[in-house]
């Protein structure tokens, strides 16, 4: 099993409007070949900053290979989705975990 976690920054201010379209995000992942689950988590910060919330996705990968067709044939399109709706209010950072 393979975990793509993707670690959100996002402004305070469109925080609600961002964990809307997150929602729709997610189950649009979940469509995708070879993603078998995902949770989302409100990053719990101390002292946390007003102005920023964070979020962290863990989505559920059945391989590698799932993960290499979802980087390759739909990445793009995902990310840019975020992009268009929220531009350079939200950072996104990627990292991926495997099961040992």
């Amino acid at each position: 099993m393979i975990v793509y976690e993707v670690n959100i920054d996002v402004d305070a201010d469109i925080a609600p409007a961002y964990r809307d379209w997150l929602q729709a995000h997610v189950a649009d992942m979940l469509s995708l070949p070879g993603f078998t689950g995902a949770e989302v988590f409100e990053v719990v910060v101390s002292p946390p900053d007003p102005a920023r919330q964070s979020l962290c996705v863990h989505y559920r990968l059945r391989d590698q290979a799932a993960l290499d067709d979802y980087l390759r044939d739909h990445a793009a399109r995902m990310r840019a989705d975020g992009v268009s709706r929220f531009g350079t209010r939200f950072r996104a950072s990627r990292r991926v975990l495997r099961a040992g």
